[in-house]
């Protein structure tokens, strides 16, 4: 009898050790795969917090490279844009930043203050546009969203939608919605009319438009007129003739908003690229303009709140006969020949909240409120047209301009600008002296 009790507990135990066993097993396992998320979160959170360090280190993370370093490295960042076929004359290199206030000088227009020393910075990036690097055409999604009408230029315009006619190669827009528009006319025209006054919008998807005697897009009566650049989309449009009232490439007698992240290029033959008779607002998108007036004019105001814009303009870079309002964006922008034209000019003012400005012209408009320093060199007896400018800060050459033009003064907004830094304008190559930054407007004038 003890024997049999004997047996049977040493079964019990022995199932007993098998089972606790097999759950440590298990358990384990499950411990081991928690530990991996784990492991993966705890990554995240590092990388996020390194994203985080660089953005609040940048004055002392500033890369102290050279210029050829710089355009490489960028040149291999954006090796996803092709070097297509357009004929540019001017060269420019594009970085990031943001920017400060300040007045004076014979070559400013009337506007100045000091702004606030707070500032917040970023690691500058460059790109070269000698010949600018087109983005490769890409396929898009946007036949996904409904529109009101798709429009196709080609040997014929076709429609197929509501609210959209064609005259020959002219297409009419005649009421509110959203339309599409695909493919090349060699003497074509968007003319948008809506009789109530409703809200436009127009997804440009590759297009390639000249129109021979007026503006390629004409918005002639709109409650609001939005154009966006579709996804990955690259257009090309032109004007000629000689119409001074309805006079740019893309003109609008209503406010007009431009967005998207696709590439435009406008080539301004008769006055403006862009014009409008309201204002001016770029959201988004990558652009350039070369235009024999200005390349951005507005009667009322001109807002860039975000963007890669390079100008180069015959008379003005951009010109508003309201204010000028930089809140994002990367623009270089380039004047006219006369004396009297601008890089920027801003009647009502210039108001810089963020992004980077690089501008060169015979004169600008200084801003008129920046939160963090900002630069102006003037060179007293003027820079020939061509000439190379390089915009050096700390070492690292943020920007470089070739303005067609010849033109006496540079100015720089950008968030990297901060007290004591070391600023240096390179005129072909040859520094043009070593300049400490102090708050508020910096003005350094060169022989």
């Amino acid at each position: 009898m003890n024997y049999r009790k004997i047996i049977a507990s040493i079964s019990v135990l022995m199932m007993l050790s098998m089972f606790t066993g097999c759950g440590k097993e298990e358990n384990s396992e499950t411990l081991e795969d928690i530990s991996v998320v784990s492991d993966i979160s705890d990554s995240e959170k590092s990388d996020n917090t390194t994203e985080k360090s660089k953005n609040t280190e940048i004055v002392k993370t500033k890369p102290k490279n050279s210029s050829e370093t710089l355009k490489a490295a960028m040149t291999e960042a954006k090796s996803d844009k092709n070097t297509a076929a357009n004929q540019k004359t001017a060269s420019a290199v594009r970085t990031s930043a943001s920017e400060e206030t300040s007045d004076d000088s014979p070559i400013l227009s009337d506007a100045s203050n000091s702004g606030s020393s707070e500032k917040t910075q970023k690691t500058a990036s460059a790109v070269t546009a000698e010949s600018p690097q087109i983005p490769a055409v890409t396929t898009t999604v946007e036949s996904e969203k409904k529109y009101d009408a798709e429009v196709t230029f080609d040997e014929t315009v076709s429609v197929d939608g509501v609210n959209v006619r064609a005259d020959g190669a002219i297409v009419s827009i005649t009421a509110g919605g959203d339309y599409i528009v695909r493919g090349n006319s060699s003497d074509g025209q968007i003319y948008v009319d809506t009789a109530a006054k409703e809200k436009v919008e127009i997804t440009l998807d590759n297009v390639d438009i000249t129109c021979g005697n007026g503006p390629a897009i004409f918005v002639n009566e709109a409650k609001k007129c939005v154009i966006k650049l579709a996804d990955g989309s690259v257009n090309y449009l032109r004007d000629g003739g000689n119409d001074k009232v309805n006079d740019g490439v893309i003109f609008s007698n209503d406010t007009l908003r431009i967005k998207g992240s696709g590439y435009l290029e406008i080539n301004a033959g008769n006055a403006h690229g862009i014009a409008s008779d309201d204002d001016v607002i770029i959201e988004s998108g990558e652009y350039f303009i070369n235009s024999v007036k200005s390349g951005i004019f507005a009667h009322d105001d001109i807002t860039v709140n975000g963007g890669e814009l390079t100008i180069f303009g015959g008379t003005n870079g951009i010109k508003s006969k309201g204010t000028v309002n930089i809140n994002g964006g990367i623009s270089l922008i380039c004047g006219g020949v006369k004396e009297e034209k601008s890089s920027v000019y801003a009647a009502a003012g210039l108001y810089y909240t963020g992004g980077s400005v690089y501008a060169a012209g015979n004169t600008v408009t200084p801003p008129s409120e920046t939160p963090n320093p900002y630069i102006v060199v003037n060179w007293a007896e003027g820079v020939p047209a061509d000439s190379t400018v390089d915009f050096v800060l700390g070492g690292t050459e943020f920007a470089s301009l070739a303005p067609k033009n010849p033109f006496k003064c540079v100015m720089m907004l950008a968030p990297d600008i901060l007290i004591g830094d070391e600023f240096t304008p390179v005129l072909d190559g040859t520094a043009q002296g070593e300049f400490m930054v102090e708050e508020g407007r910096n003005l350094y004038l060169i022989n």
